[in-house]
């Protein structure tokens, strides 16, 4: 099967790239997977995409069989060029399509729904004050804003992971054995 990897985030240092990243492609490299990966602030000096690139990253799209998102958590949203590959791939006509149910309203209907999608967020801050002060708005906005109309309803699965810069390195390795144990759960590895 094809893997998609999408990186957003610009430090090669971080453990967005050196961690999940890393990982993801470790577990599926062990199993002789097909991955590619896009790595957004590699490729891109700005946030407006070629017509060339936005019809490269679609045919990857296209081609994924399975997709991993990993992003940091700025400003209560994903990273600024991830945001902007939603914007810019994730278009009406090739993610999704409005189904008209009356003269003036209508549904989007996914056309990419044969995909599987996980994404990773890393947080600065705890879980507590995001899950309830903010209502998970990251997650949230994620699933149900963008998620939906490209994959469907409940179809992608998100895990977040809190407090990155301050927690231990015990810590981050308990967030890296979930995300092999996500990525073995992909492949239907025990």
């Amino acid at each position: 099967m094809n893997n998609l990897i999408v990186i957003g985030h610009p430090d090669k240092k971080s453990f967005c790239y050196n961690g999940i990243l890393k990982t993801i492609k470790d577990t599926l490299q062990e199993q002789n997977e097909d991955i590619q990966i896009i790595d957004l602030y590699k490729e891109n000096k700005k946030f407006e995409f070629s017509s060339e690139k936005v019809n490269e990253y679609k045919e990857i799209v296209t081609g994924a069989d399975r997709i991993y998102f990993i992003s940091p958590v700025w400003w209560f949203r994903c990273t600024p060029l991830l945001e902007s590959f939603f914007d810019q791939i994730f278009t009406p006509g090739f993610a999704y399509k409005f189904i008209p149910l009356t003269k003036r309203y209508g549904y989007p209907k996914p056309l990419l729904g044969d995909k599987k999608v996980r994404t990773y967020l890393t947080h600065g801050a705890p879980a507590l004050p995001v899950l309830t002060l903010y209502f998970n708005s990251v997650k949230l906005r994620l699933v149900m804003g963008v998620y939906s109309f490209v994959f469907g309803w409940f179809k992608t699965k998100t895990r977040q992971f809190w407090s990155v810069p301050f927690v231990s390195q015990i810590k981050r390795e308990e967030y890296l054995n979930k995300v092999r144990l996500d990525i073995k759960e992909d492949l239907k590895i025990k």
